[in-house]
């Protein structure tokens, strides 16, 4: 789960990471009390889900509380595009006001899992500001990595021996070695899958402040972090995906026209993988999970076909948990809640896959049975290309 950039920060400053003072506004009246709470210069930051918004116009300079309200009142409502938000954008509901700080430079700095060699791993460089990414395809030796010992945890000698390779002083060194141990107890408290600073800045007095933040939490362990839980906002999520989700269907939104319902992640993926390989694209990724049933199916089934973009369906199921026969019920009852307007291929192997056959075929559903997956990925694919017929 994504968190905001305030959000991010209030999170990293319970650990004791220094962040620059700020608040955030829904409405051009809040951004006049905090700018005037703040005074002196503050910067306005669009909060969306997305990298980028400084080139998208989403991040303002204010030099004093009028220029905050009328910049701050522009980010608000519009539309930010951004290379994350893709051409749709993202719709920009809040502002984060904070405190303009004077930067002497800018830093990279993140704490992830490394599941090549299962541990924490940091990554630092002199290189912030700009993405991570670039620095480490072009020029990957200003990249510091370190590791965390999962017997021994944080040690300051990591964060000492960081610190002095990003050409920090003593002092500096110091502080650091504090923040980064704040940074870890935070990922590994909050379960987290990425905290990322960037940039992480000096100030001309040699102050460390995390002047933009990013942590993305595991899904899988929000109900141990109730509190983190509450942070959600689905307004940055696709509404589909948000749907699914109250129905614990695994369901993300792709850009193809085949809408795919699997059982299983690997299955999933791999069902996606063979629309590809046969001329076409997944409109969806979708896991029903091995304990599909009636309900499951008959929802997915309406998160499916409620995508426009979806000019056919291919259902592939693999009996081992779940038996074929419910899977079939499921998509019957699809079919009287659901008008079915494009094509239906379905693949069903594995336990009861006869019967489920057999129920498919008296319930009198116009549809195309597949017995391998190649020959499903080629009807569907089919489908498509004679235009939904």
């Amino acid at each position: 789960m994504n968190v905001h950039e305030y959000q991010a920060k209030e999170i990293l400053a319970r650990f004791g990471v220094p962040v620059p003072e700020g608040a955030v506004a829904e409405t051009p009246e809040q951004i006049r009390e905090i700018a005037e709470k703040l005074g002196g210069p503050v910067m306005v930051k669009a909060q969306v889900h997305a990298g980028g918004r400084g080139k998208g116009g989403g991040i303002k300079f204010c030099k004093d509380v009028g220029e905050a309200v009328d910049k701050g009142s522009k980010i608000l409502g519009m539309t930010l595009v951004t290379p994350q938000t893709g051409a749709a954008g993202r719709l920009v509901r809040k502002v984060y006001v904070t405190k303009a700080l004077d930067i002497g430079h800018e830093y990279y700095l993140s704490v992830l899992i490394d599941r090549a060699n299962a541990k924490i791993t940091i990554m630092a460089s002199f290189e912030g500001g700009v993405e991570i990414e670039k620095v480490a395809a072009e020029t990957p030796e200003k990249i510091l990595r370190e590791t965390v010992e999962p017997s021994a945890g944080y040690l300051p000698y990591v964060g000492r021996k960081i610190g002095f390779g990003l050409g920090f002083d003593a002092k500096q060194v110091k502080a650091f070695t504090k923040m980064l141990g704040g940074m870890i107890r935070c990922f590994e408290e909050c379960d987290a899958s990425l905290v990322e600073i960037n940039p992480l800045v000096t100030t001309p007095e040699g102050e460390i402040v995390a002047l933009d933040a990013k942590v993305n939490l595991d899904d899988s362990a929000l109900f141990r972090h109730k509190d983190l839980a509450e942070l959600r906002d689905i307004h940055e999520e696709e509404p589909l995906e948000v749907e699914a989700s109250s129905f614990d269907l695994n369901y993300i939104k792709l850009d193809g026209s085949v809408g795919c319902m699997v059982n299983g992640a690997g299955l999933a993926m791999s069902t996606m993988d063979i629309i590809d390989l046969a001329g076409s694209r997944p409109a969806n990724f979708l896991d029903v999970g091995g304990g599909a049933n009636k309900e499951s199916v008959t929802n997915a089934f309406r998160i499916l076909l409620s995508d426009p973009d979806v000019k056919a369906v291919l259902v592939n199921i693999f009996g081992g948990i779940v038996r074929c026969d419910r899977v079939a019920e499921g998509i019957i009852a699809a079919a009287k809640e659901v008008k079915i307007e494009v094509p239906l291929v379905v693949r069903l192997q594995g336990t009861n896959a006869g019967i489920a056959r057999e129920m498919l075929e008296a319930s009198g559903l116009s549809l195309i049975v597949a017995e391998k997956l190649d020959e499903a990925a080629r009807k569907v694919v089919d489908a498509v290309k004679g235009g939904g017929k």
